[in-house]
C-alpha cells in the first residue's frame, strides 16, 4: 500500500517554512483519480477475512492488560449487549481488518473510532452549541477509509439493531458517503484558511435536516445538551448539594482514590496547567481542587483510568468538573508506524489531533501524566450530548448518516489530502455503491463476532456484570 502525505495543508511536523511552495490543486485531484488504478472504487467494498484474523475473544481479553481489573465484567457485559456494543468496545479489531484491506494510502488526521455513536454536542469556547466528532482516543495518522470504513458499517449494524431493513440500512449507507464525497470536493475547492473555520451550529444543523422527526430529536437532544453543565450536575453527583463538597460514591461505577493516589492525580492536576493557553491557565488555576473520583465511561473506555475532579471557584456555586482520561496508543498506529511510538506523550497526541479535526475544540484540552499512566484532560460537562441512536427509525437514520458524513468529511478535509480523496471519488455513485458492499458484509461479521462472545459468556469463560 502507497501512504501518500502530500495533502492540501501542510503535512505534520514536516512543514516548518513558509518557503516550501504548495503543490497545484488540479495535479492533487489529478493523482488522487490515477489511484483508482491501483486501487479501483469498486474494491472498497470488499471484505474478506484473514487467515489469521484474531478471535474477538482473544482481542477483548488482551485488550484488558493494564486496565483496572475490577471493571471486566462491566465492559464485556456492555459490548454483548448488542453488536452494535461490541463494534463500539472493538475499535483494535476493527483496526487490524481494515488495515488488511484494499487502501488508496492516502493518510489524513483519522478518528480512529469514528462510529455513528461518536458524534455529538458541545458548548464552543464563544459559548455557541457546535456538533462535531467528538472522541478521539484513538485519533491518528490513518488512511481516509479506515474512518468511512468504520462509520458506514456502524450505521448498517445500528440500523439492524433498531429493526431497520436492509434496503434502508443500504440508503443510509449511500447517503453518508454521497454526503462526505460532496462535502469533501465542496471543501477541497475553498481557501486553507476559510475551510479550517467551517463549523456545524445546531441551527445549520437542523437546516440541514429533511425529516421533521430527526428535526424534533435535534432540538429536544440539543436542549438536554444545554442543561448538562457543572452546576446542574453537582446536585446528581454530590448527594443533593448545591455547593461544592464531594462526589459520592456508587460503587463500581464511581469509586475514590485512596490517599496517595490522590495527592498523584493532584500534582498531575498542577502539572496540566502549563499546557494550557495563558489566559484559560490564568482562569482555571483560579479554582481550588476539592475533590478526585473514578467514574466509568462509555463501552470500549471501561476499565481505562477516567478520574473526574471536582473543584471550585470563589463561590461554593461556582464549580468546574474536569475529566482526567488515561491515554493510551491508537489502535491504528501499529499499521502505520509499526512497533515503533511516535508521540511521546498519548494524551498530547489526543488533544492535538482533536484539534486539528474539530473547527472548534474545548479550550481546557490538556495532558498531564500521574505515575506511569499519560492522560489527556477535558471539561467533564460541556453541554455534552448528542442525538439519541436508541430506536431510531429509518427514515431518521438515512437523514442522521448523510449529517454524519460531512461531519467527517469536514474533519478530513482540515487536516490533510481533501483534494487527492475528492479526485479518487469523483462524482459517480460507485464509492456508494462499494461501502454498501462492504458495510453490509461487516455487518454480517460483527453478529457473527458478537454471537462467538455471548456463547464465550454462557459458558462462563468470560466475568459478566450486566445492568451496570
Amino acid at each position: 500500500m502507497t501512504i501518500d502525505n502530500g495533502g492540501d495543508a501542510h503535512y505534520a511536523d514536516a512543514f516548518t517554512s513558509f518557503r516550501i511552495p504548495a503543490t497545484n490543486r488540479a495535479e492533487r485531484v489529478a493523482h488522487g483519480k490515477a489511484l483508482r488504478a491501483e486501487t479501483p472504487v469498486a474494491s472498497l467494498g470488499e471484505w474478506t477475512p484473514t487467515d489469521d484474523r484474531p478471535d474477538v475473544v482473544d482481542v477483548i481479553e488482551r485488550s484488558h492488560e493494564g486496565r483496572l481489573p475490577w471493571l471486566k465484567g462491566v465492559r464485556i457485559a456492555r459490548m454483548a449487549a448488542s453488536p452494535f456494543g461490541l463494534l463500539r468496545g472493538t475499535a483494535n479489531l476493527m483496526a487490524w481488518d481494515v488495515a488488511h484491506l484494499p487502501a488508496t494510502g492516502v493518510h489524513t488526521t483519522a478518528c480512529g473510532d469514528a462510529h455513528i455513536g461518536n458524534i455529538g454536542f458541545y458548548r464552543s469556547p464563544e459559548g455557541n452549541q457546535v456538533i462535531d466528532l467528538n472522541d478521539f482516543d484513538e485519533a491518528h495518522t490513518g488512511s481516509w477509509e479506515w474512518d468511512l470504513r468504520r462509520l458506514t458499517a456502524s450505521i448498517w449494524v445500528l440500523g439492524r439493531v433498531n429493526g431497520t431493513s436492509e434496503e434502508q440500512c443500504a440508503e443510509a449507507v449511500r447517503t453518508c458517503v454521497a454526503k462526505y464525497r460532496e462535502e469533501v470536493s465542496f471543501l477541497s475547492k475553498q481557501p486553507l484558511l476559510w475551510r479550517a473555520f467551517e463549523q456545524l451550529d445546531v441551527d445549520r444543523l437542523q437546516e440541514s435536516a429533511t425529516e421533521k422527526a430527526l428535526r424534533d430529536e435535534i432540538k429536544r437532544a440539543a436542549a438536554a445538551a444545554r442543561r448538562r453543565t457543572c452546576d446542574r450536575k453537582l446536585p446528581k453527583i454530590a448527594a443533593g448539594a448545591r455547593s461544592a463538597t464531594q462526589i459520592v460514591d456508587d460503587p463500581p461505577l464511581v469509586t475514590h482514590p485512596d490517599a496517595e493516589q490522590f495527592e498523584a492525580i493532584a500534582l498531575g492536576l498542577d502539572a496540566y496547567l502549563p499546557t494550557l493557553t495563558p489566559q484559560w491557565r490564568r482562569i482555571v488555576g483560579g479554582y481550588t481542587l476539592v475533590d478526585i473520583a473514578h467514574k466509568v465511561v462509555g463501552v470500549g473506555s471501561v476499565g481505562m483510568r477516567a478520574w473526574i475532579a471536582l473543584l471550585v471557584g470563589s463561590r461554593p456555586d461556582d464549580v468546574l468538573f474536569l475529566q482526567v482520561k488515561q491515554a493510551q496508543r491508537s489502535v491504528l498506529a501499529p499499521f502505520v508506524h509499526g512497533d515503533t511510538v511516535w508521540h511521546a506523550h498519548q494524551g498530547q497526541r489526543v488533544v492535538e489531533y482533536q484539534q486539528q479535526l474539530q473547527t472548534v475544540s474545548d479550550p481546557l484540552l490538556g495532558w498531564t501524566t500521574v505515575g506511569e499512566h499519560q492522560y489527556y484532560v477535558r471539561q467533564w460537562r460541556n453541554m455534552k450530548g448528542g442525538v439519541p441512536l436508541e430506536d431510531m427509525d429509518a427514515k431518521v437514520l438515512v437523514d442522521y448518516s448523510g449529517i454524519v458524513g460531512h461531519l467527517l468529511a469536514k474533519g478530513h478535509a482540515r487536516t490533510s489530502g481533501a483534494s487527492i480523496i475528492s479526485g479518487y471519488l469523483g462524482k459517480k455513485d460507485a464509492a456508494g455503491d462499494a461501502f454498501v458492499r462492504w458495510a453490509r458484509a461487516y455487518a454480517d461479521q460483527t453478529e457473527a463476532d458478537h454471537a462467538r462472545l455471548v456463547a464465550a459468556v454462557r459458558a462462563g469463560g468470560l466475568p459478566y456484570e450486566p445492568g451496570i
